[in-house]
């Protein structure tokens, strides 16, 4: 009887396992699904967690990977509006967002989708390139250089056409991996940077050399200035001197003896001062200066 009834718990186990996988499906945190009756998608299924379902042939579950997917274009040549050419690689990042509306149009195949998303893709970069002089992308001047915002303009088209055509997919991130140039357009590249670097030492030589006469203007300028000053109080200090010199002559014409002394005086500190040597006669002034006057007789 003991045999029996485990045989019985078991068998009951058993079936009760077995309908639990008939009618109870599983999505873990890193999946997404779409449940279909009869083959048509009716039920997107976004979040973790144990589902009731019909059995098989009414409902079926169909699961996909919610992580990134990685998507790299080919590297392929387009064209610039000023008539350069590109060769221009892109990567991608993507996931599935609406698993209702990528399984109706894809099935359960990622290639399909990818295959799809690289046209998609194609057509987005090389339009956001046509609109883009070549300056944008190759540059010896940083200002010009705008691969922030091509990168920009080429996701939000992606994202955009992506929604439109029903693809069930979020692109959630896309860069530009590889930039090249035709071997036919490399030469006329290389010398179009030489003629932009010539303008570009041109304009620094330019600009120096009018900072440098600026320079030396504000310094002739300054110097005028300064000389004209200068003059200016020189000619104040001579003024002064000879009004100072006025007064003097005032008193010299109260004492002309003392004057004359003074002259005299004045000239032979001029004559003593160098190592001249000079034959005159004693009475030549101001030598008569240095005669010994005659002694007075008693």
């Amino acid at each position: 009887m003991k045999r029996n009834a485990l045989n019985i718990t078991v068998g009951i186990v058993l079936f009760l396992i077995f309908v639990l996988l008939l009618f109870v499906f599983q999505v873990r945190t890193t999946q997404v699904a779409v449940v279909t009756t009869f083959g048509k998608a009716t039920r997107p299924v976004t979040n973790a967690g144990a589902y009731f379902r019909w059995p098989w042939p009414i409902q079926e579950v169909h699961k996909f990977d919610e992580r990134i997917h990685n998507f790299e274009s080919k590297f392929e040549q387009v064209l610039t509006p000023d008539g350069y050419s590109l060769l221009i690689m892109v990567y991608a990042g993507w996931n599935i967002s609406r698993p209702d509306v990528f399984f109706p149009r894809f099935g359960d195949s990622i290639q399909q989708a990818e295959e799809n998303l690289e046209q998609v893709v194609r057509n987005a970069y090389s339009g956001v390139v046509g609109k883009h002089p070549f300056s944008h992308f190759i540059s010896t001047d940083e200002k010009e250089l705008k691969f922030v915002e091509i990168e920009q303009e080429i996701l939000k088209r992606i994202q955009d056409d992506t929604k439109a055509s029903g693809f069930g997919i979020d692109i959630k991130f896309l860069g530009i991996k590889k930039l090249g140039l035709p071997e036919g357009v490399t030469q006329l590249v290389f010398e179009r940077m030489q003629s932009e670097r010539q303008l570009q030492e041109n304009r620094i030589k330019f600009e120096g050399e009018r900072m440098a006469e600026n320079i030396r203007s504000a310094a002739n300028l300054e110097s005028a200035k300064l000389l004209t000053e200068a003059d200016a109080q020189a000619t104040r200090i001579r003024s002064q001197g000879e009004l100072e010199a006025a007064k003097s002559y005032e008193v010299f014409q109260k004492e002309p003896e003392l004057a004359i002394l003074l002259l005299k005086l004045t000239s032979l500190e001029i004559f003593l001062k160098g190592r001249t040597t000079l034959i005159l006669d004693e009475g030549t002034p101001p030598l008569e200066l240095l005669k010994t006057p005659p002694r007075k007789q008693p």
